[in-house]
């Protein structure tokens, strides 16, 4: 790594860091009702919805009526979107006229937008018309974030509050979470990237004529308007196939650190609102600093992996710009045959990465896509070395915490929090608590069973598709082609959405089984954290004194880092171990895929 790549790091942690706290205390008052500078505009239109929509504002929801109106509510924007994609060739905005797509499609990108996910198994730009872009995709781009803040919410709710019944009003959540964080972000948001050069037209494709004379269609559309949802969101989906890796959807470098940036801020920001909420600014920070150590070390490994490339790489590099063997570069003596070779210095790897990006810029980009559940990409990661992709794919197995999906990545890492000081508890012969709050049998059996409900379709079908309907879909053999089948579930059951590349998954098996692995996925973790935010909340807070388990300092920290990476190695390294692990073996070894 160059000083140049540590220089970007570090500002993009700086502003992290320095922009955190201010948005998460910002977004906890406007959740908890509070006045905001923006309530004078939009206080009005939050009033006119809850009146069309037939809502009291006031009533406060038990964990399971919360529960329903999610479960709901994901119905309702799951047929509107299977609806609109269905029948998008009699629909208007469809200046290009594309027919619709198959019904196993429809049914899989429905699932995967109303469940924060994003995968998709075509290309945006030639299957999916403006209105289906813009009314059913960019839509839930919104709303599917907005779900998981609210979720998230509820969850704090039940951590701070004190003997009560409720965990909040589901669609107060959900409004005001719109109104007031994620469409005040986007305006701007969207006319700086369209400011760097990115696409924003309602106008069909064009065509142009290459300096050969050949001619070749140009796509273009609404594109800044969704990818700064696609960001801000977690959600992911590109407005083209290649996703970030084009330069209408991501044109300069300063675009690509907006883009970075917007993926981690309301993650990172969602942290400091558990903080206020219960009070514990301290606490805030050192799960914050967990987040940020975790993602640390992802960085630096992919970085290091993909600037070392691989041995066939140094050899053909070494090849290209060694001397001949019968004549010297100048000043330089022959090196007689009999003399073994030096071992060549490592080449970079820039397959399947932009070169306006380079190594470092592709390798963060795809450690935060991957960290945070959002699944857009600047690189094909494909092409990542092995170790390089394990990294990428651990990110995702660990589940969604390391800063993670909008929402989703704090509520995952309380799952965490109370496993931690439950075995904490064990080791030290005491009773466990959080913050006050008493972890008992059913807080824990509700966590142990949100860790695992994602983990059965991510192995589970991954398994199945091996020695079923995945081979014929692969393009590499062996090691790497199981990678590719263990990242396409390991995207699905986690919500992430990036894909790995090489696999052909637009197949009614794979949009079936992903579609059932993104639901499981998301509702297996957000429900049961919604039993235990419900449960929570009707408990008497104890006091905290010297004798509890401080949930703060670098101890709790460490022990928090041992339990999640432990839990993760438990799980998933089986897996790695027949796909990424085994390739970098056999790289060593001169054999590739």
């Amino acid at each position: 790594m160059t000083p140049r790549d540590y220089l970007q790091l570090a500002l993009f942690l700086g502003i992290l860091a320095a922009v955190s706290p201010p948005l998460g205390r910002y977004i906890h008052r406007v959740l908890e009702g509070g006045r905001t500078w923006l309530h004078p505009l939009l206080g009005p239109v939050e009033r006119l919805i809850y009146a069309a929509a037939g809502v009291d504002p006031t009533r406060d929801h038990t964990w399971q009526r919360y529960a329903a109106c999610v479960l709901g509510f994901t119905l309702t924007g799951f047929c509107l979107t299977f609806g609109v994609l269905l029948f998008q060739d009699v629909l208007p905005l469809n200046p290009q006229n594309f027919p619709a797509p198959s019904w196993d499609l429809a049914l899989n990108t429905a699932v995967s937008f109303v469940t924060n996910t994003n995968w998709q198994a075509y290309g945006g730009e030639t299957a999916m018309s403006h209105l289906s872009q813009t009314v059913a995709l960019t839509y839930q781009n919104f709303v599917s974030a907005a779900v998981g803040m609210a979720a998230c919410m509820a969850v704090a709710r039940g951590i701070a509050r004190a003997e009560a019944q409720g965990i909040g009003n589901f669609w107060t959540d959900l409004v005001r979470a719109t109104l007031y964080v994620l469409l005040p972000l986007c305006v701007p948001g969207a006319l700086l990237l369209a400011g760097q050069g990115m696409v924003q037209t309602f106008a069909a494709s064009f065509t142009a004529v290459t300096p050969e004379g050949a001619t070749q269609t140009i796509a273009v559309g609404p594109v800044a308007s969704q990818v700064i949802i696609k960001m801000l969101g977690t959600n992911g989906g590109g407005f083209f196939n290649a996703n970030a890796a084009h330069p209408f959807e991501n044109p300069t470098a300063v675009s690509n650190f907006i883009q970075m940036l917007a993926i981690f801020l309301l993650p990172s920001a969602l942290v400091f609102t558990l903080g206020t909420a219960v009070r514990r600014p301290r606490h805030a920070w050192t799960v914050w600093g967990v987040m940020a150590g975790v993602f640390l070390a992802g960085v630096l490994l992919t970085a290091h992996f993909e600037y070392r490339g691989t041995p066939a790489m140094a050899q053909a590099g070494a090849a290209t710009t060694a001397p001949s063997a019968s004549i010297a570069a100048p000043g330089v003596s022959p090196t007689p045959a009999s003399m073994p070779a030096s071992t060549p210095p490592p080449v970079p790897n820039m397959e399947g990465k932009e070169v306006r990006f380079g190594v470092f810029a592709s390798s963060l980009f795809a450690t935060i896509t991957t960290d945070a559940s959002c699944g857009a990409v600047n690189a094909m990661h494909d092409s990542l070395t092995p170790l390089g992709g394990l990294v990428t794919l651990l990110n995702m197995q660990l589940g969604e915490i390391i800063f993670g999906g909008v929402g989703s990545g704090l509520y995952g890492m309380v799952l965490f929090i109370i496993l931690t000081v439950f075995l904490a508890g064990l080791m030290v012969g005491r009773t466990p608590d959080y913050l006050g709050k008493r972890i008992e049998g059913r807080e824990v059996t509700l966590a142990v069973a949100a860790l695992l409900l994602p983990a059965l379709p991510l192995l589970g079908f991954t398994a199945l598709a091996a020695v079923g309907w995945g081979p014929q879909a692969l393009a590499n053999a062996g090691a790497h082609g199981f990678s590719e089948l263990l990242y396409a579930y390991s995207s699905a059951s986690q919500n992430n959405g990036s894909a790995f590349a090489g696999l052909a998954a637009n197949s009614p098996a794979f949009n079936l089984t992903t579609a059932a692995a993104m639901l499981i996925g998301r509702f297996g973790v957000m429900l049961p954290m919604l039993a235990v935010a419900g449960s929570l909340a009707a408990r008497r807070p104890r006091p905290i004194t010297d004798a509890s388990f401080p949930v703060e300092g670098a101890t709790f920290a460490l022990l928090l880092t041992a339990v999640i990476l432990i839990v993760g190695a438990l799980t998933y390294l089986p897996a790695l171990s027949l796909g990424p692990i085994v390739e970098h073996l056999q790289m060593l070894e001169g054999r590739l895929y």
